[in-house]
Formats: structure tokens, sequence, C-alpha cells
């Protein structure tokens, strides 16, 4: 029985898909098959059920399936000891985030990050929260950063959880025409509001409040960039909602106003997660580290160590 035979059991299994598995490694799909086909003569059982292209574990590969994790991870676990916590980090690290987070938050963190590990090579993937846990769960992503409601999920390692609040927004000048407040949100639905797209995170948790109040809103300009939104409102008169990590700085530079709402009190949480299924590398764990320290550390318990 050999690593390489674990780690190509493990990709199938994660994959459902021998040929997605072998395109993951960088096999070809013949040496895939090869490789299954000897640890199940060597097992003496069949570890996967092949219906046409899909396959799925049997019992007893389910079984192995962990016995198979446990094994990678001792493995992991003796060269980390022997490689020492000195050691330069020379990995690769591929990061699944929001828009918004990559433009507010990452910038400082992977600046951070780069001036202490500089031979890591880093590839950022932005996209919404459901294609990045849909790319975490098929192996293409190492974390993913996002800003969601609580999610959690037996299969995936939570290991960052941090409140964030959103807040409405407005261009500097309609702030003024406003005035301090606090105001409520009904009163200010017949201003000019630029908002992420139907469905999207921050526009979910908006439209579901103006539910409550039987009410509902036609946004005036609608995008999947926050980034774009916040120029815009830069430089038009409106409202916005997003998280206030966003609109900060444009606050303390007077390009924008946060309008205090008495009815929307609205929080969101800043996750990361990887899959249980994957060792956290020691680049993994390091870029963790830096996220909580460039916001200041956990207002939650984080889970670090997943693996171990």
């Amino acid at each position: 029985m050999e690593l390489r035979q674990l780690t190509t059991f493990i990709r199938v299994a994660q994959f459902q898909s021998f040929s997605r598995a072998a395109a993951s490694l960088g096999y070809s799909q013949s040496a895939v098959t090869v490789q299954i086909r000897m640890l199940e003569e060597e097992l003496k059982v069949r570890l996967f059920d092949r219906m046409g292209k899909r396959v799925s574990l049997t019992g007893q590969g389910r079984a192995f399936l962990d016995s198979a994790l446990s094994i990678l991870q001792d493995v992991n676990r003796a060269k980390l000891s022997l490689a020492g916590e000195d050691e330069v980090l020379r990995g690769q690290l591929h990061i699944g985030t929001l828009e918004s987070l990559c433009y507010a938050r990452l910038p400082g963190i992977v600046r951070s990050f780069r001036v202490q590990h500089p031979q890591v090579s880093i590839q950022i993937t932005t996209g919404v929260p459901e294609e990045l846990i849909a790319k975490m769960e098929r192996g293409e992503l190492d974390i993913i950063y996002i800003l969601e409601e609580p999610l959690y999920n037996n299969s995936w390692s939570k290991v960052l959880e941090r409140q964030e609040e959103v807040v409405v927004v407005a261009s500097a000048e309609l702030g003024r025409a406003l005035g301090p407040g606090p105001h409520r949100l009904v009163e200010l639905l017949d201003k000019p509001f630029y908002l992420t797209e139907r469905d999207a995170n921050y526009r979910r948790l908006l439209d579901r409040r103006l539910a409550a109040f039987d009410r509902a809103i036609t946004p005036a300009l609608e995008s999947s960039y926050a980034s774009f939104l916040l120029r815009v409102l830069e430089e038009t008169e409106g409202l916005s909602f997003l998280p206030r990590f966003l609109v900060e700085g444009p606050v303390r530079q007077g390009k924008l106003t946060v309008v205090e709402v008495s009815d929307l009190q609205a929080v969101m949480y800043e996750q990361i997660f990887y899959h249980r299924e994957k060792w956290a590398t020691r680049e993994m764990e390091a870029f963790i580290r830096f996220c909580d320290s460039e916001s200041g550390g956990l207002s939650q318990a984080a889970v670090i160590g997943a693996n171990g």
C-alpha cells in the first residue's frame, strides 16, 4: 500500500469521479483506475461502486476512508515535526473569498503574510459563498474566507468566526441632508439605493427585513461588485447596505456617512473553512493566523488545529 494510492482514493471519494480526481492530481484517468484497482486487490474489498461515470463509496470504502485520512494526517504530522517551525514555507495556497473581503480585508493580510512568507505562492479566487463552498468540497480551494450567516457542516473544519456589522451607508451629501437620526428603515425607501444583486448575502438580509414590514425595494442600481457600489456611492447621491469594514475608510475620509437606522441592526459573520478531508498545511495555518491578527483577534473561539 502506497501513500499515493491513499491520496488518490481520498480524492476519488471526494469527487465521486475517476476523471475529476485524475485532473485534480495531474494523473491520467487510467493511472487513477490502476491505483484504485491495486488498492482494492491488496485490501481484498471493493471500495467503490461504479455506475457509469459516477462512482460512490461502498460500505467498506466508507469505513476505509477514515483510516486513510488518519494515516495521511499522521504522515504529515511526522513530516512537520521533523521540518521544525523555523523552516521557510514554500508551498502553494489557493484561497476562495468574496469580492468585498478581497477588496477590503485581504490586501493588508496578504501584504503582512508576504513579508514573513515571501516564497509561498498565493492564488485567490472570488465568488459567492455557494460557489466557493462547492469548490472547496471539490478540492479546488484550500481555504474559503466568506461573510455569511453562521454556517456549519460535519464535512468542514471552521477555523474562524467573527461578527461583522452590516450598515446603511449614504453619500456624504445625502448623509448631511438626512441628519443624525436615528431613522426608520421605511422612511429611507424613497431614496435611491445601490445594492448587490438579489439573493446575494447582504441583499438577502435587507430583503428579509423589509419583508417583515411588508415592504420591498427596487434598487436604482444593482451590481455583484460591492467595491463598485462603494465608488458609485462616493460620487452619486444615494444609499447602500454594506459591511462596516468595507465602508470604514471612506467614512473616515468624509466621503460617506453611516446612517443610523433604529429598526435595522444587522450582523453577518466572517468565517474561514477548509474541508475536513484536507490536511491543514503549515501555509494554511499561517494564513489563518494572519487573518485573525490583522483584524484584532477573534470574537469567538477558533477551532485551529482541527486535524490534531
